[in-house]
């Protein structure tokens, strides 16, 4: 059996975007709920939703610091989350300046449920209308 170790963390959450944000906000037992704003949900009958706060927010998240505008259009926020948690992790483990043959003994755990369902949506529909010609290389998808 080989040993695993955890170097270092990263988080983007409702309750902020790094650790240290969210951890002294789970500590200060604040709420990442709130009313919905990522769509319209007026005519839904919960408005209420626990998202990942923008800039302009006390502990909102900056997804320019990491990932580039362009590629920011092209993936789903999620995919944008783990990238920008994935560079704390490193940050935090001090792994920044590894050497090429470092790289390539680390390793990076990432989870994530279903992945961005905006994306699936708008996609699933694109293929349905349009063919999969017309869909995104970035949209993996079983059959349908």
């Amino acid at each position: 059996m080989r040993r695993v170790v955890v170097t270092g963390l990263g988080l983007v959450t409702p309750l902020g975007a790094d650790v240290e944000t969210t951890w002294a906000n789970l500590l200060a037992s604040k709420s990442g709920a709130g009313t919905i704003t990522h769509f319209d949900a007026s005519d839904q009958k919960c408005t209420i939703a626990c998202e990942v706060k923008g800039p302009d927010h006390e502990y909102g998240f900056d997804p320019g610091k990491r990932v580039d505008h362009k590629v920011q259009r092209q993936v789903d926020p999620f995919i944008i989350y783990g990238i920008d948690a994935a560079g704390q992790a490193i940050e935090d483990a001090g792994l920044e300046d590894m050497s090429d043959e470092m790289k390539l003994r680390a390793g990076c755990s990432i989870g994530s449920g279903i992945g961005g369902l905006p994306g699936i949506e708008s996609e699933s529909l694109l293929l349905a209308e349009k063919g999969p010609g017309r869909v995104s290389p970035h949209f993996v998808h079983g059959r349908l």
